[in-house]
């Protein structure tokens, strides 16, 4: 069985895999403590929606960098 294209852009694909899935996880484990502490200040005063939401948001930027580096892992390399 002969396998189409080379090692390198195998690497490439790799790469990019562990580029979205590492932000993910990583987000994941940061937002679960955010949101935690974003409900807990909702609960008690319902002024801090805003506020809770942008800290919660936050850690999701990280997937999208993570995205952009896979993006360009891909498309450009």
């Amino acid at each position: 069985m002969v396998l189409e294209g080379d090692v390198g852009s195998g690497l490439t694909a790799i790469g990019a895999g562990l580029a979205v899935g590492l932000t993910g996880i990583g987000s994941g484990m940061g937002e679960k403590d955010a949101a935690a502490a974003a409900i807990g200040a909702i609960t008690e005063d319902k002024g801090m929606f805003g506020r809770a939401m942008i800290f919660v948001i936050i850690p999701e930027t990280i997937v999208i960098f993570g995205l952009v580096i896979a993006i360009i892992a891909l498309f450009v390399m």
